[in-house]
């Protein structure tokens, strides 16, 4: 990651990715040459050729020692390649936050994520600043002064959030690579896909002009327990604009659930939702293991709670086999299995309970009522 990834997230931190603390600078009020080649990058690298991890890597270190794919992982096998030789000298793989605007405010997020949770988290003493929209990158004309040469040799770029469907930013960079006749790049989202048009720009006018698009849809369930967990989430809008994108053969449909409490035990019957109603095709599944806030990690349910869901993964299991599901999925669903059954933090528990029914309240909404199956213990 550090010769290859360029990633920029709250208040303009460019760190070594998404997940892992290591700050490289500020684009901001420095240059991209300055951050590039700073001695911040320069000490990772070094430690990192020396074959030495890094403590603020926990993330992807306790998701692999369970077995589970990390995402230093899968970017090894997606660029391995370019270290056969001399490694690039800039970046080909950016991940750009440009603000935290998103029309959500799903359960498992906050504020620095999502503006939408801005009222619930000044509330609860959770928000991240004293306005609803925070800007990461202040001035998108000076970014891209500094670093548009990067970007217009890049492999790919992905669009998180915030939801990127409706930044603004994230359409006038998309527009800036298409004028500039350099759309050679696949394009990857994570989105909630509520949105095709946003003000004055429709997003398949743009997508058409990418060789590869790649829709990672965050939904962690369908219909009313789908949008119990993400404030904001319409299953009906879902499928329509679903139906809206088949005509771009260049477009990847996959549906990436965020696994947590709340959405674990629903994953066997969302898969299968979806591919029935061919909003995926068999392998369209991208799963994302949370690991924080803990409260939602699914390690802290109860031990009977985790056996409800070892049955009801057998179940899919026989299913999976009977309809020759591809062992990628498979493989996925048994990385949440051994993931939550790989530690004991139940005493966490309780921290659940008070979470929810505190959401509960301010929403007016009602977790069993959502369908959400996890017996009495509520």
């Amino acid at each position: 990651m550090p010769w290859i990834h360029y990633h920029v997230g709250n208040a303009g931190k460019v760190k070594a990715c998404c997940v892992a603390n290591i700050p490289y600078g500020d684009c901001n009020m420095q240059s991209f040459n300055e951050i590039w080649n700073g001695d911040e990058i320069k000490a990772i690298r070094e430690k990192f050729k020396k074959g030495e991890g890094d403590n603020r890597c926990g993330v992807c270190q306790r998701l692999e020692a369970t077995g589970g794919k990390s995402i230093r992982q899968e970017t090894h096998e997606k660029f391995g390649d370019l270290f056969e030789k001399e490694p690039p000298q800039l970046p080909i793989y950016f991940d750009i936050r440009f603000s935290n605007a998103c029309n959500f405010a799903c359960r498992t997020c906050w504020h620095g994520a999502s503006s939408a949770w801005f009222t619930e988290g000044k509330q609860l003493k959770r928000n991240l600043g004293e306005i609803a929209l925070l800007q990461n990158i202040t001035d998108f004309e000076n970014f891209i002064a500094e670093t548009g040469e990067a970007l217009l040799q890049a492999r790919e770029i992905y669009f998180a959030g915030g939801e990127p469907l409706v930044t603004k930013e994230h359409y006038q960079l998309l527009d800036w690579l298409v004028k500039n006749k350099t759309t050679q790049m696949k394009l990857r989202y994570n989105t909630n896909f509520s949105v095709l048009k946003f003000g004055e720009y429709d997003v398949l006018d743009y997508w058409k002009h990418f060789p590869e698009v790649e829709i990672l849809a965050s939904i962690d369930a369908h219909g009313k327990l789908g949008e119990y967990i993400r404030k904001g989430f319409n299953w009906q809008k879902f499928q329509e604009n679903r139906e809206a994108i088949r005509s771009l053969k260049q477009l990847r449909f996959v549906i990436a659930p965020t696994i947590s409490v709340l959405s674990i035990k629903n994953l066997p019957e969302l898969y299968r939702t979806c591919l029935m109603e061919q909003i995926i095709e068999p392998d369209g599944l991208y799963i994302n293991i949370l690991d924080r806030p803990l409260y939602y990690n699914t390690k802290v349910m109860p031990e009977d709670l985790k056996q409800t869901v070892v049955a009801e993964y057998q179940k899919f299991y026989s299913w999976a086999e009977k309809k020759q599901i591809p062992e990628l999925v498979i493989s996925q669903l048994k990385e949440c299995e051994a993931y939550m059954l790989s530690e004991d933090l139940s005493k966490h528990w309780p921290q659940f309970l008070k979470e929810t029914k505190l959401l509960d309240e301010m929403r007016g909404e009602n977790f069993i009522q959502s369908g959400i199956q996890i017996n009495n213990k509520m």
